[in-house]
């Protein structure tokens, strides 16, 4: 009996009307498959490093994310301690990524490690990449950082990393591929907090997932 995948893939063959690929088609088609080749890249993001980090704050802050800069790691605990006072919240669900648990982190804060559940208010993860031509934010999903915790809190704190900041998506992609073997399960693209404009044409933030975004950028 043929397998899920190869009944999807008969399908479309069907579709197409054709067959499988053989020979010269089929050498073809994998070939293609294993260079990667880029696609169509922004001139704006084909910039040196110091410009792709600006670009990244322009388009971050324009997409209404947040943007908080750390000189080092240690400071973040009290950074999210003193947004939380501000905010007035207790609770912190938090990514057990080894860079955040090794941090010393405030007594007064309840930190769960753990999924995110309907109610959350706060969570905080790293982030893989950032990706300049949009402000875009990419997250992998694993042990240590499951997805809820991306989508369900209303507010999202993100560690990112300075020096994993990329121009644009192709080469934030080839940095996933250099894992090797190691991909998550799954690669999200966030770019600002939720919003929608499909009620009324009224943007409402926090449609489908946070309201806010909140990004510390550790100038490693």
């Amino acid at each position: 009996m043929p397998s899920a995948r190869e009944q999807i893939f008969s399908n479309i063959r069907n579709g197409l009307g054709r067959g499988e690929l053989q020979g010269e088609a089929l050498a073809n088609a994998q070939e293609r498959i294993s260079a990667h080749r880029p696609h169509s890249i922004p001139a704006r993001s084909q910039l040196p490093f110091e410009g792709q980090v600006a670009l990244f704050k322009a388009m971050a802050s324009e997409a209404v994310a947040e943007l908080h800069e750390l000189e080092r790691i240690e400071q973040l605990p009290e950074q999210v301690a003193t947004f939380m006072e501000t905010e007035r919240l207790q609770q912190l669900v938090m990514a057990s990524s080894p860079e955040l648990t090794a941090l010393n982190w405030p007594e007064n804060i309840d930190i769960q490690q753990r999924v995110a559940q309907a109610g959350d208010t706060l969570s905080l993860t790293c982030a893989f990449a950032g990706i300049a031509e949009t402000g875009t934010l990419m997250l992998l999903s694993g042990s240590n950082s499951p997805t809820t915790l991306n989508f369900l809190p209303d507010i999202h704190l993100v560690l990112l990393r300075r020096s994993t900041i990329f121009g644009h998506y192709e080469a934030a992609w080839q940095k996933v591929r250099d894992r090797g073997d190691h991909w998550p399960r799954t690669v999200n693209m966030i770019t600002g907090p939720s919003r929608s404009a499909d009620i009324e044409q009224k943007l409402q933030m926090g449609a489908h997932g946070p309201k806010r975004l909140v990004i510390f950028i550790l100038n490693d």
